[in-house]
């Protein structure tokens, strides 16, 4: 797949350039030039191809709707131990209607909507300049598609079956919205962005902000963000009030777990997580700096419209560095290719394209025309989609860390099916990966977080004090090479280790048996063909 997606971006690169000005002038050209970015993306995507730990938490949520028992992860308790209550109504939509397997649902709709992120930065870029200049330069719209669908981020994350995709495409929707002033979409966009990821709710914040501002400007009427109210609050109150009212709390659990670390060591692991990101992505972030330093060489705008289109774009670039700053202060993410900061390149890539279209379309025409020069911007976004696409294949935290953690959910899905297989159902199973595990061992078993992730007041030894686990499988990672008899000491009091060997292999899976049941379940798992059960060493 990497060779096709070198094969795709040449063929892009060779056809924009060659037919850049016919780009812009002709809807048919610009059309092929729309598909081949299509193709690129989804090779571009299809290079990773990876399902997230994570997203398998909100698979389990997702598998129980579909089957009636409500959105928990374990039938009979109301926990919300997921963060994106569109994502899961929407990928669970398909399994309730027509049986639809979840997975392939989640990967289909991922992808879509990356797509969709690469259509919709199109338009935005364009509503935009045309706001601006009262008529529409949509070569600097394909321009914008390039470059997000060369974003490592946004593509690895394309078909991980997590909300990724579907919170650019709805933050792409609320600015298209906001160019095209429709305030009303732009409020009920807003609301789905923050029932899709928590950061959407700093969104709604910087929106509002924005459309006061604008009010009191002059450039909308007090209507404007009284209908940006009304219109998220119709999706956004209801919801609230049923959390509130289903679950018992104000936040999740999801986000209540990185306030169990002190601010200053939570704030210095998100500083690091920033530091790597930056390093890996200084391309598009020159991106942003050289938009920002554009807009403030023109000051103001020659006309409202123009200072309208410049004020989008500055929002565009806080909401960027907003969303840095948000990531930061909750400590970052374990996963790889910087999934909380996946939508910031898309961004930045957005808003510099933006600022080139608005300055470009309200300068004073040239009376030489430079057509070297027209190809500049194209040839920038190529250069950059092209580097991105390098940085994709060989920084050892993008596709290499994908490629590791798609080998472990493959081995944590082997232990999930044997679960499933061999232990008695409303066995309780605590795990500290509670993701691929859990989805694979099916609904019948309960399942709890070892950290917390799918009951915030159940972590660590309060486990095993308050469920009892039947067992315990404290893995991040699958297999071990080697047998090991080391008990976590957090259930050394009422446990036996039992270890299992992968027939036909050197790996290794150590258990926790609580200690009045080992002998039952030790026998009802050496059942498997697939695992045999070694005693320890005396």
């Amino acid at each position: 797949m990497v060779i096709a997606l070198a094969v795709a971006w040449c063929v892009l690169a060779i056809f924009v350039l060659v037919a850049w000005p016919k780009i812009g002038a002709d809807r048919n050209w610009r059309t092929v030039a729309l598909l081949l970015t299509l193709g690129f993306s989804l090779a571009h995507q299809l290079v990773f191809s990876t399902i997230a730990e994570d997203a398998y938490i909100t698979f389990r949520y997702a598998q129980n709707i579909a089957d009636g028992n409500g959105p928990v992860f374990n039938t009979g308790e109301r926990i919300e131990g997921y963060a994106n209550f569109l994502w899961m109504i929407v990928i669970a939509l398909p399994k309730a209607a027509f049986g639809t397997d979840i997975e392939t649902a989640a990967i289909v709709l991922g992808v879509l909507a990356t797509l969709g992120a690469v259509l919709l930065a199109h338009v935005t870029v364009n509503r935009v300049v045309e706001r601006a200049a009262g008529e529409s330069r949509p070569a600097a719209g394909v321009a914008a598609a390039v470059l997000v669908a060369g974003a490592g981020g946004l593509a690895a994350y394309g078909g991980s079956g997590t909300e990724t995709p579907l919170f650019v495409l709805l933050v792409f929707g609320v600015f298209a919205a906001l160019a095209a002033r429709r305030p009303v979409v732009a409020g009920v966009l807003v609301a789905f962005a923050m029932m899709t990821r928590p950061a959407g709710v700093l969104l709604a914040i910087l929106i509002g902000g924005w459309l006061v501002v604008a009010a009191l400007r002059g450039r909308y009427t007090w209507w404007a963000p009284a209908a940006w109210l009304l219109g998220g609050l119709v999706f956004a109150a209801p919801w609230t009030a049923w959390r509130m009212t289903y679950y018992d709390h104000v936040l999740p659990t999801s986000v209540v777990i990185p306030f169990d670390l002190d601010v200053p060591d939570r704030i210095d692991r998100g500083w690091q997580y920033l530091s790597g990101f930056s390093v890996v992505h200084q391309g598009f972030l020159l991106l942003g700096l050289v938009a920002a330093g554009a807009l403030l060489l023109r000051c103001t705008g020659r006309t409202p419209h123009e200072a309208e289109a410049r004020s989008l774009a500055w929002l565009m670039l806080v909401t960027a560095v907003a969303i840095a700053g948000f990531v930061v202060y909750f400590g970052g993410d374990a996963r790889p290719a910087w999934r909380l900061l996946a939508p910031i390149p898309p961004l930045l890539s957005v808003a510099a394209v933006s600022v080139y279209g608005v300055l470009t379309a309200t300068a004073k025409p040239s009376p030489r025309p430079r057509p070297p020069l027209q190809r500049l911007m194209p040839a920038a976004a190529l250069a950059l989609s092209g580097l991105a696409v390098l940085v994709s294949v060989f920084s050892p935290e993008m596709l290499a860390r994908v490629r590791a953690w798609h080998d472990h959910g493959a081995q944590l899905e082997e232990i999930g099916r044997w679960l499933d297989a061999y232990l008695p159902p409303g066995s309780v199973v605590s795990t500290s990966a509670p993701g691929v595990l859990s989805y694979h061992a099916g609904t019948q078993l309960q399942i709890v977080g070892v950290r917390g992730q799918t009951d915030a007041e159940e972590a660590g030894e309060a486990v095993v004090s308050r469920r009892h686990p039947t067992i315990a499988v404290v893995t991040d990672n699958g297999y071990s090479p080697a047998q090991s008899c080391v008990i976590d000491p957090a259930y050394s009091a009422r446990y036996r280790v039992a270890t299992f060997v992968r027939e036909g292999t050197s790996s290794w899976l150590a258990v926790f048996l609580r200690a009045d049941v080992e002998r039952s379940v030790r026998a009802a798992l050496d059942r498997s063909p697939d695992f045999r059960h070694v005693p320890c060493p005396s």
